[in-house]
């Protein structure tokens, strides 16, 4: 009798159709940001998720946000975002930027979906798949978390939390592999990149303590976290995500990160590919996620 596929291996498949079968997902090449956004949209779709296509307009293109959403509870009480963008900086596939957390995005959602108690949970989710993050559309009102978090205020969406998926899936283990932005290498923190990053602005504190509270109880995954003042403005790359709309529109937002180009020297470069990422790290991830979902009240 043949065993179904692992958390480990439904990632790896994941990274292998976004990084091998599709490839480059940026703005140059809009017929596989689409391929990206029909694998997406089919995923939660195969599972009988309701999703949503927000389509808009980037300089004659049409581009997808995909939304997926679902009760884990008769009546939730709390109603969280896990975001993540799929597009990929030009000339490169994008494994750990940003595949790895579209994959982490599609198993939480893919072992929620399965969960026995799911109806005890008392929480409604979405799961955001945005279309543009990376240059030219970064900082621009074209990126699809700040078109989606511009539409949420406007329409008094309630949003508990949103929870930022950004590359997630490289780990480094030689002593000072692990960087830091100033001032933060000058205190105590790991100069190793073995953990898990959390940032958290200051309006978004209350939330972050729930988030780090459940990562923590996963001894697998080290997780460090940083509160920022200011949203962040005073050191520019905590900003660097999808999470940053959603505190420039008031809403708490934690980004979940491997720190990016602080540990992983393949940033933005045609060298990141899925060879390079630490599947067993990632799946850890998604664990901290579903203990999270299970713990959050």
């Amino acid at each position: 009798m043949n065993m179904p596929p692992s958390t480990i291996e439904r990632l790896q498949a994941h990274l292998k159709v976004l990084t091998h079968d599709i490839g480059e997902r940026s703005v140059r090449i809009p017929k596989n940001l689409q391929k990206t956004a029909r694998y997406i949209e089919n995923h939660h779709r195969n599972l009988g998720i309701p999703v949503k296509i927000e389509p808009y307009k980037y300089h004659g293109i049409t581009v997808e946000n995909i939304v997926a959403e679902f009760n884990l509870g008769k009546n939730p009480s709390y109603h969280y975002i896990i975001g993540a963008h799929y597009d990929s900086v030009a000339g490169t596939v994008g494994a750990d930027d940003n595949a790895s957390a579209i994959a982490v995005q599609l198993e939480v959602a893919h072992r929620l979906h399965f969960l026995l108690d799911k109806e005890n949970l008392n929480i409604h989710i979405k799961f955001v798949s945005f279309a543009l993050e990376e240059p030219p559309a970064f900082g621009t009102r074209f990126m699809g978390s700040r078109v989606y978090a511009k539409a949420a205020k406007k329409a008094s969406e309630k949003i508990d939390g949103m929870i930022c998926l950004e590359m997630v899936g490289y780990a480094c283990h030689e002593a000072g592999c692990q960087g830091y932005p100033f001032p933060l290498m000058l205190f105590d923190y790991p100069d190793t990149g073995n953990f898990i990053g959390i940032i958290g602005n200051f309006g978004s504190r209350k939330f972050m303590r729930k988030v780090l509270t459940a990562f923590s109880q996963n001894s697998r995954l080290p997780v460090v976290n940083l509160t920022v003042p200011f949203n962040g403005w005073i050191m520019p790359s905590v900003r660097l995500s999808d999470h940053a709309p959603f505190w420039d529109n008031g809403f708490k937002a934690v980004m979940i990160t491997d720190s990016a180009f602080y540990r992983n020297p393949h940033y933005h470069l045609a060298s990141d590919t899925m060879d390079k990422l630490d599947f067993q790290f990632m799946a850890e991830v998604v664990e901290s996620l579903l203990i999270f979902c299970r713990t959050h009240q």
